[in-house]
């Protein structure tokens, strides 16, 4: 396919446009043989599985608006090529913990990768009420070391300025998370809706104005603090997953940012999962100890990050940051695990006001997650929101006293069990 001008993919029309590269037909099979099926469910791009007589393959295509909108919301295809990007880093940096990626066409904005089989989103999974063995710990794993391995703890500076330099090309989706995410669900904005009863506690968090203050640092933080390259949509929605594998999907929100920002929004993720557990529940009660599972989960992102931090800031730490010849070199190295305490626990601070933010605009805002979407009982799915809605002003109002992940799981439990509506 040549660099032409730019066109939508179809089933009908992705034979043939696709059909003339080698490695596809090479992996799958003859064009002719090909079976396309739309599986997108999205907010922003066209997703396709392309079958062939000997394989599969997923073809990825920015779409030039926003589609859980409609034209009317247009957004640059150039995203296609900072997810393509930073899916390279992730594979770098974390090697198997992304969909090996065999082609990229910057003109069609599209990606070509590896078919994840038997894999399926995270997320379904977990409103099924399914458990994955070690799936905090890896996806702890993956955060520690995409998000050290992309910072001035462990890269060149020279690299690591280029990389900045690079990714603040992103400007479009980081202006949708600078909104959506943190200011939209403090004030009645256009796009926002929610949930039918929530009324009472909707009014509750947008007259605490402290809460304003605290969410306006957060994206101060967010937009001035570039320690890493995030992921930047870290979600359960974002994870693909079997029985034995786990991998990360969809970094088109790639952007410098807070170390703490991917794990305070898949902490997040994980906690909501938990909180709607009742709406899917069989009988009621039939998922509390489901809703400790996931508590343990949240618990073991965390816990994970920090050992595997721990163990790169002690085995890799070749960046501008707390170099060696400062601390161990010199015989200080009771300096060193001082310093790496203090940054543990900035990122730990930084996480739990990530995590309440993205509790409060998954509810509030645009986009929504079919944990709370797919409870049929509009009530019963307002009493779970108000609970998160909730749990994440506490999160973001106690993120300076809140110490550990007992604390957080302590909190979570009570919350569950209150009336805020």
């Amino acid at each position: 396919m040549s660099a032409s001008d730019y066109a939508a993919l179809t089933p009908g029309s992705l034979p043939a446009r696709l059909g003339g590269l080698d490695l596809l037909t090479r992996r799958i099979g003859p064009a002719e043989g090909w079976q396309v099926e739309e599986v997108g469910d999205g907010n922003l791009n066209l997703v396709f599985i392309l079958r062939g007589s000997l394989g599969a393959a997923i073809v990825k295509q920015a779409l030039p608006y926003v589609r859980l909108v409609g034209e009317s919301w247009p957004l640059p295809l150039k995203r296609s090529f900072f997810e393509y990007h930073a899916l390279q880093r992730q594979a770098a940096r974390d090697p198997g913990s992304v969909p090996e990626l065999w082609h990229f066409d910057e003109a069609q904005a599209l990606i070509v990768m590896e078919y994840l089989s038997p894999h399926i989103i995270l997320r379904h999974g977990l409103i099924a009420g399914k458990r994955y063995g070690g799936l905090g710990e890896r996806l702890g794993q993956f955060c520690a070391r995409t998000l050290f391995r992309g910072s001035d703890l462990s890269m060149k500076a020279a690299e690591k300025k280029a990389d900045l330099a690079l990714f603040a090309g992103n400007i479009e989706l980081c202006d949708i998370t600078e909104n959506l995410v943190f200011s939209d669900p403090y004030f009645e904005a256009a796009l926002n809706r929610h949930t039918p009863g929530l009324e009472a506690a909707v009014a509750r968090l947008r007259g605490d104005l402290a809460l304003k203050v605290a969410a306006q640092h957060l994206k101060m933080a967010f937009t001035s603090q570039a320690e890493t390259l995030l992921h930047g949509d870290l979600h359960t929605g974002s994870v693909m997953v079997s029985e034995r594998d786990i991998r990360v999907i969809d970094p088109e929100f790639a952007t410098y940012g807070p170390i703490g920002f991917d794990i305070g929004m898949l902490m997040a993720n994980f906690l909501m999962a938990c909180l709607a557990q009742p709406g899917h529940a069989e009988s009621p009660g039939a998922r509390s100890g489901y809703q400790s599972w996931l508590l343990s989960v949240t618990a073991a992102v965390w816990t994970s990050f920090e050992a595997e931090f721990t163990r790169l800031w002690r085995e890799e730490r070749q960046g501008i940051l707390y170099q060696a010849t400062l601390y161990e070199d010199q015989r200080h190295g009771l300096a060193s695990e001082i310093a790496r305490g203090e940054r543990l626990g900035a990122i730990w601070r930084d996480a739990l006001g990530f995590c309440g933010v993205e509790i409060h605009r998954r509810i509030l805002g645009l986009a929504h997650n079919a944990d709370f979407e797919r409870i049929d009982d509009v009530a019963l799915r307002a009493a779970c929101e108000a609970r998160a809605l909730a749990l994440g002003t506490a999160l973001i109002h106690s993120r300076h006293t809140l110490s550990g992940t007992q604390a957080l799981l302590d909190l979570a439990a009570r919350v569950n069990t209150e009336d805020h509506l």
